[in-house]
């Protein structure tokens, strides 16, 4: 038991043994076909101290129970691949709920796919991915990272970048228990009310039936304050179980998992990397947002939804004088669940099929305060609710004052609402020991329905409720007043078959994805430009006035459109063994990322659908390395080279506006993208660890972008041709050590994240310090070196056979202040969020 947590992945296979690698992969069918026989002479193991490099043609890397179990419990598996080299993460405070971002070899993670046992976790509609809203990472076997490829059957529209796949444990064959009790708190001068508690508890039936029936349910609860939020709370609920039944003793089940997740939480804010960057910023971090609005605050009664107002006396939204306002005071919440099924049947020695259905469930918004019009909008005649020109307008009296004249405050976010089902179907057949085929089917279909329904403010600055879709504020008709008004279908059907073949010590892959992308959108509104703006008139109104007002002739009517893409994307890989322990690996395979429905919406504004349209992005990706596994050393180092055609982000299009210009979503072209990939995992002794990795990723943007035109109408162009993407570093490197003495092991863990340009021109950039001085600002964002602790003291044995310990887990150790994730902008400042500060945490552990 001393030594379990180091000795537990030291599984040795001897010769003509079986080396698995499922954890590589994400569906059923994608793991029953990886799940090859390598012969190998002599000792060979598949993993060193919870890392894994598996002999695949595609360049990934698996991180197991080993190094999952000493990061901190409850934090998101995202900050866990950080440990892997072309991965880079920021969090958005110590403890993983507050979210974060993350970029795969410079791709961020909205063209990164992220997989729960198969099920796709990104966004149906913009591809983002929630990093707050995963697993707890305590009913986690692995998680796998692809890095540039992903496999034939996934489902995804984004994976130009890559793919995360995490799996879920397998309840145990016996009866247990598993619960830990954490507390923790920032330690870093300035910060107030940031105190962290969770509670996690797991029950494992064990066997129940004697026939292989069994099954683990488990439970979460945290709760903190939030770091650089004086106001910010999470409160986070967590249930996931799994039933499995084994069907016969060659590998066959059934299962069914599930999954549901309750965040309530603030905004952790964002500021602009003007101020984050400003000499000094570092001593105001946990002051820098209050200066959005002060709390705690009262709103001025006059403004408030129900009054009581003053008869005659006309009042203005701002005469809240900014209370509520702050942007730390909105809301994020999300109510997310899904249930995943997973089967293998053996029909014959030889054919295999897979069958993995799925359903989920998203309900969550974001947003803020705004003013609500107790007027009418007015135009051409007629009289109108509902949302026009930016403003919300009712045709009642709001505040009880007896009159129409007011501006009250509610508040305005963007609700989302999502239904997802999908299938992922293999059926592998194996011609003989050396040669196996499979077909696989997917489908994909999620109904996303985005509305801004609008809700009333409470005298203390808070919402009525945090889904203002549950308590919308009504018009004079008794209808919604809503600030957009949408529902899209995005529906995925897809063909694919892969062979492998083995020649001797040469391993071959060759597969083919022909996926068919619909995506149908309704408009409910009208489009007013082509930078997606909205009027959403209320239902149950006579349009006509409105309709036949001169400035709707450059308006879109409320519409539907559907928009196909389909492909071929073949990839080719191959691996050859030159020795027992040294084998190389090469891989071909092409991407694809489907616009999102932002960009498709706003191409609503043109008649012409063929002209408006961005197409998607595209990639080729080559990889080339090398892996070394032998007994107590596990190596691996590749170089890619990756083509990325039709670049999509907001730019200026000189045709839009009728000729006059204006920033709209565009494909801006190719980008190369380029690098090196490396890590090693070491055991110098029966008792400690060395990892060490390091990755170098460089791009090449190919061409200029227009910026706008002058005064002569001659076009203006960015100087971007040339230069690297923003928002990514171009290099990381950083190293894990662990060493056990008897019953007590520690741990520490550094990576170091080099500089990323703030825009696409590589430029320094003028601007402003806080007070108004004029100052010129870096081209990069400053380097930065987080540094880990953790230390595991195994208290005793419970009466189940497993661990209880305590478990002391420290991160940023020496506090540096450093910029969040952010994704870059042609050429101005972005946004971001500062990094998460030094934080400690006690954990009492049983069974895990």
């Amino acid at each position: 038991m001393k030594f379990k947590y180091l000795l537990a992945a030291s599984v040795v296979s001897t010769a003509s043994a079986m080396v698995a690698a499922p954890a590589a992969a994400q569906s059923t069918g994608s793991v029953d076909f990886d799940d090859t026989v390598i012969i190998v002479s002599g000792a060979r193991e598949t993993g060193v101290g919870g890392i894994e490099n598996p002999n695949t043609t595609k360049a990934k890397q698996v991180l197991g129970e080993e190094i999952i179990r000493r990061q901190r419990p409850g934090q998101t598996v995202n900050d866990i691949v950080n440990l892997v080299p072309g991965v880079s993460f920021q969090n958005n405070d110590p403890w993983g709920s507050s979210g974060g971002g993350f970029t795969i070899r410079g791709f961020g993670a909205d063209r990164v796919s992220q997989t729960l046992d198969g099920l796709p976790l990104n966004d149906s509609g913009n591809y983002a991915l929630y990093t707050n809203q995963q697993v707890d990472p305590e009913i986690l076997e692995s998680v796998s990272v692809n890095l540039g490829t992903t496999d034939v059957d996934s489902p995804t529209a984004s994976a130009t970048g890559g793919t995360i796949n995490i799996r879920t444990r397998e309840p145990g064959d016996d009866f247990g228990l598993v619960g830990t009790i954490t507390v923790g708190d920032v330690l870093a001068s300035g910060a107030t009310d940031t105190l962290y508690s969770r509670a996690f508890g797991m029950i494992d039936t064990g066997d129940i039936t004697g026939l292989g029936t069994k099954a683990f349910v488990s439970a979460s609860y945290t709760t903190y304050g939030v770091p650089y939020n004086p106001y910010g709370r999470i409160n986070k609920t967590q249930l996931n179980g799994r039933i499995w039944q084994d069907l016969g003793s060659n590998g066959d089940f059934l299962a069914v998992s599930g999954h549901w997740n309750v965040n309530r939480n603030n905004f952790a804010g964002s500021e602009s990397l003007e101020a984050l960057l400003a000499p000094g910023a570092d001593d105001r971090r946990f002051s820098i947002y209050e200066d959005g609005g002060e709390y705690p605050c009262t709103v001025d009664p006059r403004v408030v939804a129900g009054g009581p107002g003053s008869p005659g006396d006309s009042v203005d939204y701002d005469d809240r004088e900014g209370c509520g306002a702050a942007f730390y005071r909105r809301y994020n919440p999300s109510d997310t669940g899904n249930i995943r099924g997973a089967s293998r049947f053996s029909i014959t020695d030889a054919l295999t099929f897979t069958f993995d259905p799925s359903y989920q469930y998203v309900k969550a918004n974001g947003g803020g305060p705004d003013d609500l019009r107790e007027s009418f909008f007015t135009v051409n005649g007629g009289s109108y609710t509902g949302a026009f020109n930016g403003g919300y307008y009712f045709g009642r009296d709001l505040n009880g004052d007896g009159d129409l004249d007011d501006e009250i405050a509610g508040n305005d976010p963007s609700q989302t609402r999502t239904d997802r089902f999908g299938v992922v179907a293999n059926l592998i057949y194996d011609i003989n020991d050396d040669h196996r085929v499979r077909v696989a089917y997917t489908w994909d279909r999620a109904r996303h329905r985005q509305t801004g329904q609008i809700s009333a403010m409470l005298a203390n600055g808070e919402p009525v409720d945090v889904f203002s879709i549950d308590a919308p504020l009504l018009d004079v008709n008794g209808n919604e007043v809503n600030k957009r008004d949408r529902l899209s279908y995005a529906i995925l059907h897809q063909v694919s078959g892969e062979y492998r073949g083995q020649f001797g010590d040469l391993t071959t892959v060759l597969g083919l994805r022909a996926p068919f992308f619909k995506r149908e959108l309704n408009q409910n509104c009208f489009t007013t430009s082509a930078g997606g703006f909205v009027d959403c008139p209320a239902a149950g109104q006579d349009l006509s006035n409105y309709v036949d007002a001169p400035f709707n002739d450059d308006h879109s009517a409320p519409q539907s459109r559907t928009y196909n893409y389909d492909k071929l994307l073949p990839n080719v890989g191959l691996t050859y063994e030159f020795t027992p322990t040294v084998s190389m690996f090469g891989n071909y395979a092409k991407g694809l990322s489907v616009p999102g429905t932002d960009p498709l919406y706003d191409s609503l504004y043109f008649a012409d659908a063929d002209i408006a349209r961005p197409v998607p992005e595209t990639t080729d990706s080559f990889d080339l390395g090398l892996r070394f596994q032998s007994g107590n050393v596990e190596a691996q180092i590749g170089a890619y080279y990756t083509r990325y055609q039709n670049r999509l982000a907001v730019a200026f299009d000189p045709e839009a506006n009728d000729g006059e210009g204006e920033n709209v979503f565009r494909n801006l072209g190719r980008v190369d993208k380029y690098g090196i990939d490396g890590s090693i995992s070491w055991r110098p002794t029966y008792n400690s660890l060395l990892y060490v990795f390091g990755s170098y990723n460089d791009s090449e943007i190919k061409d200029d972008v227009q910026d706008g035109v002058d005064g002569a109408g001659n076009p203006v162009f960015l100087p971007t041709g040339g230069k690297s993407e923003s928002g990514s570093s171009k290099y990381s490197f950083g190293a894990r050590g662990q060493v056990s003495f008897g019953d007590l092991e520690f741990g520490a863990q550094v990576k170091h994240t080099g500089p990323r340009y703030l825009n696409d021109t590589n430029l320094p950039i003028d601007g402003e310090l806080p007070d108004g001085t004029p100052f010129t600002f870096d081209a990069k964002t400053p380097s930065y070196t987080l540094v880990d602790l953790d230390v595991r003291w195994t208290i005793t044995e419970n009466p189940f056979g497993k661990d209880v310990a305590l478990q002391l887990n420290v991160t940023n150790l020496f506090d540096e202040y450093y910029i969040g994730y952010f994704g870059g902008t042609l050429d101005d400042f972005g946004f971001a969020q500062i990094g998460a500060p030094r934080a400690a945490s006690l954990s009492l552990i049983f069974g895990y």
